[in-house]
């Protein structure tokens, strides 16, 4: 039996079983990260129950979700879209898939990134990451991915992270929101098999974890003073906005080792376990939603399953 095993055993099963209790999505992501069993029969149950099936029924007839691809931000096609992968619904899903294709046909901006709305012409670097997050998940074309790549690796600052004023009004600092929306969408990339410029792509992850791990995921690098209180937040769904745990949840999806700087904020996260052995939805993001997947102030299996995975792949004993 191998440590993460060991460590699986060790988790109360009762917290488990709770786990298992819940939408087909959080049951599915139960049984892949932490039980070893990767059931395809969950995931395909994803579209036509619970809130996959919620997400879906809102799409409109012309394919968008909202009003359009980023208006209303919550309930738009491109946070829907968010929400979806997310999920882990099937990647193979018809009218994800016609959505993505019509999204990065209609949305380019002159610089090749995606463009938001109004009358700013380009494009923002928080969008792209998350644009090529879900769109490698759900297997777009790459040739229709190869302009937003091309626009991620200009815009990569020299502290090795990214930060999405530096097309528009300019910065010499990177943004942990930015950073981390880029390299979930690097991962997603590298996963799904694309290969077009993948080895800069590779690289500049490298740096950008780098960035993140000299903050120590939400601490000064110059003063180790806290960077913004909101970063210990657990909210999910997260939106474009950076915290601790979401943090640590893509560095287990990234496979990304154990590094002393994560100490800091894996302790904050064990605090903030409950007695029950969950951790509770602690706010949501002010906006219009299709529908609340959880309720703030009381136990959430999304951050306790994000929580466990999290710890289960660095090995941190609870």
């Amino acid at each position: 039996m191998n440590q993460k095993s060991e460590w699986v055993d060790s988790i109360d099963p009762g917290i488990i079983n709770w786990l298992l209790q819940g939408d087909v999505s959080i049951q599915y992501q139960t049984y892949r990260d932490l039980l070893y069993e990767n059931r395809k029969d969950l995931q395909q149950r994803i579209e036509s129950e619970g809130w996959g099936k919620q997400f879906l029924q809102n799409r409109n007839k012309n394919g968008h979700w909202g009003l359009r691809f980023y208006q209303p931000k919550w309930i738009s096609t491109h946070y829907t879209l968010l929400d979806l992968k997310n999920l882990a619904i099937n990647p193979g899903c018809s009218a994800i898939t016609e959505t993505i294709n019509m999204v990065l046909k209609e949305t380019k901006a002159a610089d090749g990134g995606i463009l938001p709305i109004g009358e700013m012409k380009k494009s923002d670097m928080c969008i792209n990451g998350m644009v090529l997050n879900y769109s490698s998940y759900f297997g777009a074309d790459e040739e229709d991915l190869i302009s937003i790549v091309d626009n991620i690796l200009s815009q990569q600052l020299p502290d090795g992270g990214f930060n999405c004023m530096l097309n528009r009004s300019g910065a010499v600092h990177s943004s942990l929101h930015t950073t981390l929306s880029v390299l979930e969408g690097i991962c997603e990339y590298k996963y799904n098999n694309y290969t077009y410029r993948l080895n800069e792509l590779l690289k500049a992850k490298s740096e950008s974890e780098e960035f993140i791990l000299q903050h120590r995921l939400y601490k000064s690098d110059k003063t180790g003073q806290i960077i913004d209180k909101r970063f210990l937040n657990l909210t999910y769904p997260c939106r474009w906005r950076y915290d601790i745990l979401r943090a640590l949840d893509y560095f287990q999806y990234a496979k990304v080792p154990y590094d002393s700087r994560m100490q800091d904020a894996i302790d904050v996260i064990l605090k903030k376990r409950k007695k029950d052995g969950t951790w509770n939805a602690q706010a949501h993001h002010p906006g219009a939603v299709h529908f609340h997947m959880e309720i703030a102030g009381m136990p959430s299996r999304w951050n306790t399953l994000r929580v466990l995975r999290a710890l289960k792949h660095f090995c941190v004993k609870i």
